[in-house]
């Protein structure tokens, strides 16, 4: 232990005691706290104020095997620390070091599992609530809460296909080329249960949690929030939506969101023209597959996309598994909270392996002129902030198919809303060639009915090509835009 460590403060693994407590209670929470996260030391000798006080050196011993019997007599599993008096100047104090445990939850006797249960926050000591203690178990186990069977539900031969079939589909939509999609293979029933998705038991194959949240089966807890605010503050809706059905689709309605209300520019490089989004959106995207992979369902609230005037800010109930670290995540060191959902995502091509999006991330909007990405560790939840770059009154500018053609479109128009949804059918008409109503719906998250109200003024305005009749009518773009 040396000055400068305590001058720096309490912290996370780091508490001080002016003198050891006659009530063992008040320093055994810190005890436990400690095991059930990284580990930790508690300095003996230090009062609030950063202060050396020392301990009486003659004493010494006797508090050492104090602590050493209240941690045995006190802590269920087994704690054994590590205790020895230290020399800070001309004073004595005593650091009683706790490694991270093994066999979590650790929990005070006396109180029992529930109320007795205690993790670190920062620089204080704070009560696990139910759900945490769930993981706690779960990852000592070398398990995730999504591997476990889901009891409420059946599923049968037809489902498994289904399911392998879709989840077929996306992996095709995401591949590189023709030639990758042609290669990727439907997955079996065994694949599922090696990924954790299914399990069989005593010859019955039952479906994981995995499997429930990734068909969207819960209507409660089974979707992604999204929501645009005026200013920089939860203080006034602009727009918001609530994604549902298979987990990877609500990723990408989740997406387009974004896409469709930030800015769309465009920069100068050399003699030609790129048009760019004022973030980067492979990084967009794989921000929210990581909030959505780590997302505690256990917590009972939702991942949520929020967009401000100065931000994107994507939040990911659960926060840091233990033993993970911002600084840690930065460098690609990754705990995925969720196997199975992570094992289908990578075999959907929606991530390529664990731990390398945090670092791309921060290259990408590094490139990108943009603020370091804000990474907020809020314990129960992480919030992560990307800061925009456009200001409100720049011009978006949208490909057409004929690439020697583009139409802009100023975000400063009275129905600002609108402009930005005719800006996101635009933008997708000009990817898939032509859509139909229900597909363009999907997209932009509207209704079938008020989707068809844009279309027909967009047609009237000659910003797209109707063409057919009812349910046969598609759009698309005009050959030429000038």
């Amino acid at each position: 232990m040396t000055v400068e460590e305590i001058l720096q403060g309490e912290s996370k693994d780091l508490e001080f005691k002016e003198k050891l407590p006659e009530d063992s209670k008040k320093y055994m929470k810190t005890i436990v706290a400690f095991s059930n996260g990284d580990g930790g030391r508690l300095i003996i000798g230090v009062n609030d104020d950063r202060e050396v006080v020392g301990v009486d050196q003659t004493a010494v011993f006797t508090m050492i095997d104090k602590i050493t019997n209240a941690i045995s007599d006190s802590c269920e599993p087994l704690i054994i620390p590590d205790i020895a008096p230290q020399a800070v100047g001309d004073k004595t104090v005593i650091v009683v070091e706790i490694s991270a445990g093994r066999q979590r939850p650790y929990y005070l006797k006396s109180l029992g599992m529930d109320k007795g249960t205690f993790i670190r926050t920062s620089g204080s000591t704070r009560l696990a609530d139910r759900p945490f203690i769930q993981e706690m178990y779960y990852e000592d186990e070398n398990r995730s809460f999504d591997n476990v069977v889901n009891k409420d539900i059946e599923v049968t031969d037809a489902d498994i296909k289904s399911f392998c079939e879709d989840m077929k589909k996306e992996a095709q939509r995401n591949c590189m080329d023709e030639k990758d999609a042609k290669k990727v293979k439907t997955p079996t029933k065994n694949n599922l249960i090696t990924w954790g998705i299914l399990k069989e038991e005593n010859g019955v194959i039952r479906p994981t949690y995995a499997y429930y949240y990734l068909r969207g089966l819960d209507g409660v807890m089974s979707k992604i929030q999204c929501a645009v605010f005026k200013g920089n503050t939860r203080g006034i809706f602009v727009d918001k939506r609530e994604y549902e059905g298979n987990l990877w689709e609500q990723v990408e309605q989740a997406y387009q969101f974004v896409l469709r209300n930030i800015h769309l520019g465009a920069r100068i490089k050399g003699i030609h023209r790129q048009d760019v989004y004022e973030l980067p959106p492979e990084s967009i995207r794989e921000l929210i597959i990581n909030a959505v992979v780590n997302c505690s369902y256990l917590q009972g609230s939702l991942v949520q996309v929020a967009i401000y005037d100065n931000r994107l800010e994507i939040s990911s109930p659960g926060g840091l598994m233990p033993g993970v670290t911002i600084e840690k995540m930065k460098e690609g060191f990754s705990k995925v909270r969720n196997h199975g959902i992570a094992n289908a995502f990578v075999y959907m091509n929606l991530i390529e392996q664990w731990g390398s999006g945090i670092p791309k991330i921060l290259t990408q909007t590094k490139e990108y002129g943009l603020p370091e990405v804000e990474f907020i560790d809020m314990e129960n939840a992480l919030r992560v902030n990307m800061y925009r770059a456009f200001s409100n009154d720049e011009k978006q500018t949208i490909k057409t198919n004929d690439k020697s053609k583009r139409q802009t479109i100023n975000t400063n128009d009275n129905d600002k809303q609108k402009t930005s949804k005719e800006y996101a059918i635009l933008e997708y008409l000009g990817r898939v060639d032509k859509a139909k109503t229900v597909d363009i719906a999907a997209v932009i998250g509207l209704g079938p009915d008020r989707t068809r109200v844009i279309l027909a003024s967009m047609a009237k305005r000659n910003m797209i090509v109707a063409e057919g009749a009812n349910r046969n009518r598609i759009y698309r773009l005009p050959q030429t835009i000038n």
